[in-house]
């Protein structure tokens, strides 16, 4: 069993947590970004330094709101959405709430 409570925990950005509930051969990591923070835009790797073909990410939202930019286009998601990004696609997270 995992949770928070007993995850590896990290830091990233302007105050954002982050807890890796799984590693290997998937990674699931439960993220808090508080409003205002963002990531730095980045590309899903298409071979990741383990082997494994294509890296896709997929991004789901727990509570509140958050701004997908994908390849340039921006989406909302509000709870309980999701989307995947695939290997080699420009994106960027950001809590743009207040």
């Amino acid at each position: 069993m995992i949770n928070k409570e007993i995850a590896e925990h990290y830091l990233w950005g302007n105050n954002c947590h982050g807890w890796h509930l799984v590693k290997q051969p998937l990674s699931v990591i439960h993220e808090l970004m508080p409003a205002g923070s963002f990531e730095v835009r980045t590309l899903s790797p298409a071979m990741s330094t383990t082997g494994y073909s294509a890296s896709h990410q997929f991004f789901f939202i727990l509570s509140g709101k958050a701004t997908l930019e994908i390849n340039g286009s921006r989406q909302v998601l509000s709870q309980h959405e999701g989307v995947e990004v695939p290997p080699n696609v420009p994106h960027q997270m950001l809590n743009e709430s207040d």
